[in-house]
């Protein structure tokens, strides 16, 4: 019989996620870390979509359940090296996470320590573990600040040590590869460096280039194993892996056969290998996972996920185009299609977007658009100015006193698609969520002329209302992405474009809004009131609809069935917009 723990043991289930989510309308799992010694599990579950986190401790062997629970706790966890002593994060009246406790397993909760109490208001405090399991990492970060402290993984009871204090703009992270911590930092280099320092003192002093800056390639991180350093960075708005071997320093590029793509690093959790796991996907690639030899280059697809009904990607064309903002700036454009689509101007198509936070708006695959792509439909992607598709240059441009910028770019991307015949006003729907839901607002303010529907999911359009109140979960932090509405400049720029600030008397398309009560980052009330000033001001006859989720969070129902029938919903909106069937 094979030994458990080898490739060839029978399969066994740590956590049957259905047998816990019985009874509850929602569930989700948030911390899963198996301790080091493969004996115990942590884990912890949210049955409201607030965000806030039950705390369990299994044994694998006898399968009870250690007698302590930790409620309210947040996303981030960590194991002491002794298997007996973990780290946890609980969060503030504004849903930040500001303490860091430490906890024996079988004593009292009201015992735990505070080992750091973060008080700024705009900083999130977060705790992880090196691959190699020698150090557990805090880290303190705002939007454009870092500070990270180190602590021996098997010392847990000693004091965290800092790496170097913060300094406004200033951001960093940290990986380590044995007697050297690998530092990921924008100081004097909007687009990362990669620095190194000796674990014993890393102080700024002591830092050294290894990869200097670079104004067309942005560094995403790096991943350190015993002979490799894997590098991820972004070129030419994709991502690229990049290989270094330390022994030897000689490095190589992966390759990727597609004109759009995505691609990550997998789940890695041995620093002893020379095997990279990573995951591929593009918008007709279903999500895959490859392993990949880091000395002779050679791949192995591990797993691709199945797509049932007879899926054939040959039968779907995928490609990258450009749209020029009105300032010149040439903005990517993701596209998808069945092929024999012809550009007539008469097809439904939908345009999606977010372009804040420096998020990069991923070509990934989705089995659910196949349903929209069968009917005819020209699916879009804006990679507008916000996001960081092209750099952090891309990002800055997009943020602050820039923000319309990231507007701006969408319009051009939609007024591009119609002159490009790949669609018309009367057939061009829009979509997008949270913050892509305040770009939704703000375009069709400003340009409802060129949008027939809108899906704007939670979306944050009370702009300067809700930065302003600094009870609300977030409000703080969201200074250093949209600007502080207490400084006038800021005010006045914000309240400009904010979607429901600028809402007027005009005709304005048919409309899907959706709200989560138990939302912590876009209250309920924000689309509530934004729909009831749509339906007082709006001079169409054009359908205004509010879908409030009564129980889930920012991220909508959980359950694979339960999110089908939300995506469902949203999609026959958009069919009968567009006059197609819906069987």
């Amino acid at each position: 019989m094979p030994q458990k723990g080898s490739l060839d043991a029978v399969e066994e289930i740590l956590l049957d996620e259905n047998l816990l989510a019985a009874g509850y309308e929602f569930f989700e799992l948030g911390t899963f870390e198996v301790s080091p010694d493969h004996q115990l599990l942590a884990y912890s579950v949210d049955t409201s979509g607030a965000e806030l986190y039950t705390l369990f401790f299994l044994n694998l062997n006898t399968r009870e359940l250690y007698p302590e629970t930790i409620p309210e706790t947040y996303y981030s966890f960590a194991w002491g090296n002794d298997c007996r002593t973990v780290f946890y994060t609980q969060v503030d009246a504004a849903h930040r996470p500001f303490k860091l406790f430490r906890h024996q397993l079988n004593s009292a909760v009201e015992t735990d320590i505070l080992v750091y109490h973060e008080p700024d208001d705009s900083y999130y405090l977060d705790i992880d573990k090196t691959r190699s399991e020698a150090y557990l990492i805090m880290s303190l970060s705002s939007k454009i600040t870092s500070e990270i402290h180190y602590l021996e993984a098997d010392h847990p009871t000693g004091k965290f040590q800092m790496i170097r204090p913060r300094t406004v703009g200033v951001e960093y992270d940290v990986e380590h590869h044995n007697d050297v911590f690998y530092i990921v930092t924008n100081e004097d280099a909007i687009n990362f460096k990669l620095m190194s320092a000796p674990v014993r003192s890393p102080g700024l002093e002591h830092w050294k280039t290894v990869i200097p800056r670079r104004p067309d390639v942005m560094l995403l991180g790096v991943s350190a194993f015993v002979d490799h350093l894997v590098i991820y960075e972004r070129s030419a708005g994709l991502p690229q892996i990049r290989i270094r071997k330390l022994s030897t320093d000689q490095e190589h590029y992966m390759t990727f056969p597609e004109p759009t793509y995505e691609v990550g690093e997998g789940v890695n959790p041995d620093f002893n290998t020379q095997t990279l796991r990573f995951s591929y996907t593009s918008l007709v690639t279903p999500a895959s996972v490859f392993d990949y030899d880091l000395d002779t280059q050679a791949r192995e697809l591990k797993k691709e996920t199945p797509v049932l009904g007879g899926y054939d990607r040959s039968q779907y064309v995928s490609e990258r185009v450009q749209a020029i903002a009105p300032d010149g700036t040439a903005v990517p454009l993701s596209l998808i299609y069945k092929k024999g689509i012809t550009q007539n101007g008469e097809n439904p198509l939908l345009l999606s977007g977010y372009g804040s936070y420096g998020y990069s708006y991923p070509d990934n695959f989705s089995s659910v658009r196949l349903s929209l792509l069968d009917r005819g439909v020209v699916l879009a992607i804006a990679h507008i100015r916000g996001g960081s598709e092209l750099g952090r240059k891309w990002y800055e441009d997009g943020k602050f006193l820039h923000k319309k910028n990231t507007f701006n770019d969408f319009i051009a991307c939609a007024e591009y698609l119609i002159q490009q015949q790949w669609t018309s006003a009367k057939h061009l729907a829009i979509s997008g969520g949270s913050a892509g839901g305040l770009l939704m607002g703000a375009v069709v303010n400003a340009r409802p002329d060129l949008f027939k529907a809108v899906v704007a999911q939670v979306p944050f359009v009370d702009v300067v209302s809700t930065i302003l109140d600094t009870s609300l979960p977030l409000s703080a932090m969201e200074w250093e992405e949209w600007g502080n509405p207490n400084d006038k400049e800021y005010y006045d720029y914000m309240k400009s474009y904010s979607p429901y600030d600028n809402v007027e008397a005009k005709d304005y398309p048919a409309m899907l809004i959706t709200a989560g009560l138990n939302d912590p980052r876009v209250s309920y009330w924000e689309p509530a009131k934004w729909t009831a000033k749509l339906r007082d001001l709006k001079t169409d006859s054009n359908v205004t609809l509010l879908k409030t989720n009564m129980g889930a969070g920012h991220a909508g129902v959980s359950g694979r069935y339960e999110q089908l029938k939300e995506v469902a919903f949203e999609y026959a909106f958009l069919l009968g917009q567009w006059g197609k069937e819906t069987k």
